[in-house]
């Protein structure tokens, strides 16, 4: 069997090699992860949809496919770069190889290219729009067909991403939550999910488009702005919806794609980064303690930090570019970051950000209280 796949980007260049996934044709924005383990949080993470995702450590799949490490009900990249994939996992817990992961839920995979050259030219091109076939062979097609593709730049990838309609989430929730979060579900990470029930929070996730005054009705102690893919401009709805909520004064928790939005919602702007920030391995520095973290990170927009209004102070930048990475309100229980704090792939030194939004909601209570 020819197990032919091919790579090609929208300047031109193409790499050969072998199938490692389902076989078919597929395309999206190439971006490369720098971390070393997590690829299956990686495969399971909503904010990849749309994405042509290069891992830049060599060899992928080493400890299999695991039940509990999953992100998300199923994969939402659009296809997958490896240097090599390896088919004999060696892990107790692990139930299938990553290649077959892959072509059990339909997701075209290319191995046997060079990540390190691919790397490279991301980051000296920026990301690029890419195509994975195993079915075209002519290279003129085949990047053609990456020029033909749209723009990350205007898609509104959450509404392709979030949840039908709403629901609580169970998994480690304890008997009697003290605090109740309704979670806007961009592409919510189940890490997120886990770190709420394990602070002994009560999560109910809803649509994107969930209105304001849908949210209050269900009398939550707090909102969190979840995770997710794509531009944030188009997120109309979405920024409405926080606009609205900032009056009454609910305690804000955004992450990544909601840091993004609430920073729209603040009247701040964004703007699309060169390569984006993706991999378990970023160092970003708390400018209210000088503490320096080690983040997950996965995007590919950020916040203007001259747009932000003088009531938003940044409270993290990027230790690699200086860019925003959190930002917190002067006068309301707002706050957000633009890395991953519940370090799922990745190290556990935001976690504490948690037990900040958990105290923001015991505040509220306490005073409703009164």
């Amino acid at each position: 069997m020819n197990d032919t796949a091919w790579l090609a980007l929208e300047d031109g260049t193409v790499f050969a090699g072998r199938a490692c996934g389902a076989a078919g044709e597929t395309g999206g924005e190439t971006v490369f992860n720098t971390a070393m383990t997590g690829y299956q949080e990686i495969l399971t993470d909503a904010s990849y949809c749309g994405q042509l995702v290069t891992m830049t450590y060599p060899q992928i799949g080493n400890y299999g496919i695991i039940p509990g490490d999953h992100e998300s009900a199923r994969p939402r990249l659009a296809g997958f770069v490896v240097r090599e994939l390896c088919r004999t996992p060696s892990n107790y817990e692990s139930v299938e190889s990553v290649g077959d992961f892959l072509k059990k839920h339909g997701i075209v995979a290319i191995e046997g290219v060079d990540t390190r050259a691919l790397t490279l030219k991301l980051r000296d091109k920026g990301a690029l729009r890419g195509v994975i076939s195993t079915l075209e062979g002519d290279p003129k097609r085949l990047v053609a067909k990456a020029r033909a593709l749209p723009s990350m730049a205007g898609q509104n990838l959450a509404k392709v991403v979030t949840c039908e309609k709403a629901y609580d989430w169970t998994d480690g929730a304890a008997a009697k939550p003290a605090l109740h979060v309704v979670v806007m579900d961009f592409g919510v990470k189940y890490g997120i999910l886990r770190r709420l029930a394990a602070m002994g929070a009560r999560a109910t996730v809803v649509p994107a488009g969930t209105s304001a005054a849908e949210i209050l009705k269900l009398r939550p102690d707090g909102l969190l702005l979840s995770n997710g893919p794509g531009d944030p401009e188009p997120v109309t709805d979405a920024i409405e919806t926080i606009k609205r909520l900032l009056p009454e004064r609910l305690p804000i928790f955004g992450i990544c794609l909601g840091h993004q939005l609430l920073g729209l919602a603040l009247g701040g702007r964004t703007f699309k980064l060169k390569f984006g920030h993706h991999g378990s391995n970023h160092p970003v520095k708390d400018l209210e303690t000088g503490k320096i973290e080690i983040t997950s990170q996965n995007h590919g927009f950020c916040v203007d930090l001259e747009s932000l209004p003088k009531e938003a102070r940044t409270t993290h930048v990027n230790l690699n570019d200086g860019t925003s990475e959190g930002m917190a309100h002067s006068t309301l229980p707002v706050f957000s970051v633009q890395y991953h704090p519940e370090s799922s792939a990745g190290p556990h030194d935001s976690r504490y950000l948690f037990d900040r939004f958990a105290a923001r909601m015991r505040e509220r209570q306490e005073a409703a209280s009164r």
